[in-house]
């Protein structure tokens, strides 16, 4: 990357707010789209090599000096950001037009996508004026810049050009290395080594003001180990074109610097666990609580809303600790009162929303906010699901359960967003406590309604379509499936009603049994399948969901599976033997209703493999025209095997407890092994012994 940072000091020295901002609108396009410029630096360079392989079909040493030219290259760029970094940290903290200061917080958002410039940008000062741009704090930075240092970029201006004669001096040390002899070039080598290390390794040497990097550098290094979280969409509303000019005064100017700090912060925040820390040191939770809540009653909220939603969103999710804070604060509330707002809800009940079939889509920007809202709310809630509530939070959670219900049912004029607004319905849902969602079901029926036993189950049936449609999906089906699996099974334990009306749509009753369970695209044969799935916590939420459908009955439990497929959970659970129809452990409470088999189940029932749970062809017996001492032989022989196997660790033989579960068959009893079984082994292993002799 090839910018020209000692013209942006130029110009910045002279008063030249022209020349700045052409500069830094024409850095802003070229990179508008570049988020790891060292990533594509190595992806541009491994595929440049590849390349070259595949054309000269073989692959040649690599080119010493090519490499460390391409390693300085990227070295120098890494440079330059950091200085360019550190000039508009100190740039923007002094009085600057609008344009320019927006000009100036566009690079540096490009520059925050970057971790390794990240040092200008995590100090208490820096932190405190994008802050302060972003309105999150009203306190004034650290240090007087009104009036910058004079010696200030003159510094950084020596560094660099301190920078360029290092570079020229190493290529003429590179050329006249080219004319010596062998081990004279490997000794050259290798002290170009020790040159690159040092430029990359301690740029803050060549700076000029070698003391005041170094600290940055320090504070900043805990931000080499990163917490993965997905990356955050772009904005998807309607904006102006990045170079596009906007009115430099009145409430949009204001609006467009907020949201530019503010992404500025989203990013810093993201990439630095620095920056995280001092966050909540620096008390800018609290400002970017009291923007949320006194935005929730705006008419038409700003457009800097999302990026404090997702600011939001990467502190509570990066620092698990301010989780407790922000519920002190009365977070649950506030951020219940914004999902309410964004959603323009309208109260029938107290726990009852208006849900108009006329009412429009979810716009975008709509969808995107109630998103942002239902991750934090997750956040700062799922530690709490298996909490029994006090009276007040038992019933803020039944009224935020009431909106969700608006979010299941409700639309959004994009598909994709209508399944990752249930999705994020669905987590957070999963975190709230059990009897809080009773609110979902205590809806009165309407003539379009799906009901069971006169109990309105049109979220039941949302939820059953949306976990069908993952099932369908194929794409990281663990996250994907394990929150709606755990949801369904769980209001199936609680609510009558509801395993019903699931059983009926994923269990009905058994008529053609001659397909093995999990052959064929129903759900049923579907979530069968997951129980052998190699994900353990994938194949455990599928065959819950079944075995609770089938009441914790072991017996009906196979008869829907099969017992190859069932063997699974029936070992956690210590059911293989069968002793007890159900699992009392279990809280659930079921009816005592019984499993009438069809007619067709019935007529084939005794012909039905238990294993597979199919119906199978009557196979030749094996021992058919066999005398009783022929079968006495072999039956001794294969006992003779297994034994032999057993001896040699190769298999081990098990066994069921009294308490339903595997253990090793020693711990069951000794192996009635015939005393014949037991001669032959001893008579095999004194031949071997004589023979060894």
């Amino acid at each position: 990357m090839d910018v020209d940072v000692e013209g942006i000091i130029q110009c910045i020295k002279q008063g030249d707010e022209n020349g700045v901002q052409i500069q830094l609108q024409e850095f802003n396009k070229q990179y508008a789209q570049c988020f790891f410029f060292d990533a594509d630096e190595r992806e541009r360079r491994r595929q440049r090599k590849l390349n070259e392989f595949r054309k000269n079909k073989v692959r040649d040493y690599p080119d010493s000096d090519s490499e460390n030219e391409e390693y300085e290259q990227e070295d120098r760029g890494l440079f330059l950001r950091q200085n360019l970094a550190i000039v508009l940290v100190r740039f923007i903290q002094t009085e600057v037009k609008h344009r320019l200061l927006k000009a100036a917080l566009r690079t540096l958002r490009i520059l925050s996508r970057d971790k390794k410039t990240l040092g200008a940008l995590v100090t208490d000062s820096a932190l405190l004026t994008l802050a302060k741009l972003a309105f999150l704090t009203t306190n004034d930075t650290c240090d007087d810049v009104s009036d910058p240092d004079s010696d200030f970029y003159d510094n950084i201006i020596a560094s660099l050009a301190e920078a360029k004669v290092q570079q020229v001096t190493t290529d003429e040390g590179e050329a006249e290395a080219a004319d010596q002899n062998e081990e004279y070039q490997a000794m050259d080598e290798d002290s170009k080594s020790d040159i690159s290390n040092a430029t990359s390794g301690d740029l803050d040497s060549i700076s000029g003001f070698g003391s005041h990097r170094t600290s940055i550098n320090e504070m900043h290094r805990g931000s080499t180990h990163q917490k993965a979280l997905e990356r955050g969409r772009k904005d998807r509303r309607e904006s102006k074109m990045e170079g596009e000019e906007e009115e430099d005064e009145g409430e949009l100017a204001e609006e467009s610097l907020r949201k530019e700090a503010m992404k500025v912060l989203c990013n810093v925040v993201y990439n630095s666990t620095w920056a995280q820390e001092r966050f909540s040191a620096l008390s800018l939770m609290n400002g970017l609580i009291e923007r949320i809540s006194s935005s929730v009653n705006w008419s038409s909220p700003s457009s800097v809303q999302f990026y404090e939603l997702r600011l939001m969103f990467l502190i509570t999710a990066l620092r698990p600790e301010l989780n407790n804070q922000l519920q002190k604060v009365g977070g649950v509330s506030i951020l219940t009162a914004a999902l309410e707002s964004t959603l323009e809800v309208q109260w029938k009940e107290p726990y009852e929303c208006v849900l108009d079939p006329a009412a429009p889509p979810i716009s975008p920007e709509a969808s995107q906010r109630i998103i942002e809202i239902l991750k934090i709310l997750f956040n700062i809630t799922y530690s709490n699901h298996r909490q029994e509530p006090g009276e007040d939070d038992a019933a803020l959670y039944r009224h935020l359960v009431a909106i969700m219900r608006l979010c299941l049912l409700r639309k959004c004029m994009m598909a994709d967003d209508t399944d990752e607004l249930q999705g994020h319905t669905v987590n957070l849902l999963t975190a709230l406590p059990l009897q809080c969602l009773d609110v979902l079901l205590s809806v009165p029926l309407t003539p379009d309604s799906e009901q069971s036993q006169g109990v309105n189950m049109d979220c039941v049936h949302t939820l059953l379509l949306f976990m069908e449609h993952r099932l369908e999906s194929g794409d990281k089906i663990k996250e994907k499936l394990t929150p709606i699996l755990n949801l369904l099974t769980e209001s199936c334990r609680a609510h009558r009603e509801t395993r019903l009306y699931i059983r009926k749509h994923i269990l009905p009753p058994l008529r053609d049994v001659s397909h093995k369970p999990e052959e064929g695209n129903t759900v049923k044969s579907r979530l069968i399948r997951l129980m052998t799935h190699l994900d353990t916590d994938l194949k455990h939420c599928a065959a819950d969901l079944i075995f609770v459908l089938c009441k914790e009955n072991v017996r009906r439990f196979v008869k829907y599976t099969g017992y190859g497929n069932a063997a699974g959970l029936l070992a956690t659970r210590g059911l293989l033997g069968g002793q007890g129809v159900r699992n009392y452990s279990s809280s659930a409470q079921y009816s005592s209703d019984s499993d009438s088999d069809t007619e067709e189940y019935r007529q084939v029932r005794d012909r039905i493999n238990p294993v597979t749970g199919r119906m199978e062809v009557p196979q030749p017996d094996p021992m058919e025209g066999m005398t009783e001492e022929e079968k006495e032989e072999e039956a001794k022989r294969l006992i003779t095997l297994f034994s032999k196997l057993s001896r040699d660790d190769i298999i081990q033989p098990m066994g069921v407890d009294e308490e339903g579960k595997l253990v090793p068959l020693q711990g069951v009893g000794e192996n009635p092994m015939t005393e014949d079984a037991k001669t032959e082994t001893e008579t095999d292993e004194g031949a071997e012994k004589e023979h060894m002799d």
